[in-house]
This record gives C-alpha cells, sequence and structure tokens, in this order.
C-alpha cells in the first residue's frame, strides 16, 4: 500500500487573539492614564467654614452648573454642567456663553471661583461683567477649612 496523502480543506480565518491582546493593553494604558488628565485651570481657592458643596447646591436647583474660574494670571476659563474647562477665554465670550446657558436652563447656578493668589480686582471684574450681563445670582466658590 502507498502513502497517500490526505487531501486538507485550506480555511481561511484571522486569528483574532493578538487583536485581543492590543485591545487589553490599550485598555489597561487607557485606565492608567485616565486620573492625570486634568481638566480646569489651576486655582488654589480660599477656605472658609462655612462652604456647602456643589453637590447641596444643585439638590435645591434644577438647573447645570456654570462654573467660571479667574486663575492667578487673570485668565478665565469656563465649564457648564462639569463638563470640560474651555480655558483662555476673553470677557466678552464668557459673557456670551454664560447668557446662552442660562437661556436653555434658567435655573443653573451661576459660580466664579478665583485663584487665592489672583488680585481681587480680576474677581470684581467678573463678577461685575456677569451682573451688567443680566445674572442675577452669582455664588463664589471656596475650599472647606480642615478643622
Amino acid at each position: 500500500m502507498a502513502y497517500q496523502p490526505k487531501k486538507r480543506k485550506l480555511t481561511a480565518e484571522i486569528n483574532v487573539v493578538p487583536y485581543i491582546d492590543v485591545m487589553l493593553v490599550l485598555l489597561i494604558i487607557f485606565m492608567v492614564t485616565a486620573p492625570f488628565v486634568t481638566q480646569g485651570v489651576d486655582v488654589e481657592l480660599p477656605s472658609t467654614h462655612t462652604a456647602k458643596t456643589v453637590a447641596d447646591l444643585y439638590e435645591d436647583n434644577s438647573g447645570a452648573p456654570i462654573i467660571v474660574e479667574v486663575d492667578q494670571d487673570g485668565n478665565l476659563g469656563l465649564s457648564v454642567d462639569n463638563g470640560d474647562m474651555l480655558r483662555g477665554l476673553a470677557l466678552n465670550d464668557l459673557l456670551t456663553r454664560v447668557k446662552a446657558e442660562l437661556q436653555l436652563n434658567p435655573k443653573s447656578l451661576v459660580m466664579v471661583g478665583g485663584d487665592g493668589r489672583v488680585p481681587y480686582s480680576f474677581i470684581i471684574e467678573t463678577l461685575d461683567a456677569l451682573s451688567q450681563a443680566g445674572v442675577g445670582s452669582v455664588g463664589l466658590m471656596t475650599e472647606p477649612l480642615d478643622q
């Protein structure tokens, strides 16, 4: 009896195991680097004893919080509903965006956070501009004092 090779059927399949390995590595990289992504302007808020958290204030209103931040150089930033901070806005652009958000949701909280090292005049200019733009109530952001 002579040896007869068996006929094997050729299959064209993609091996997905290496792709799964790459996806797991990417997932781990994103999970490790996510806490290091900072949002907002670097602001050292002044501290007080009677500070309320945004969550406490947010329970009273149904609107999305609008946060205006002034860094130590006087640069303005804006965040709506805990979204990404838009940095380096001009005062007119900031006022336009705040007015637009208030027209969409009039119950929104407007809060101003100023760096503890910023000259007080920058905070007052921002508050005055918001008042002239028709913002009726503005909260000032602080950090609670450690006891």
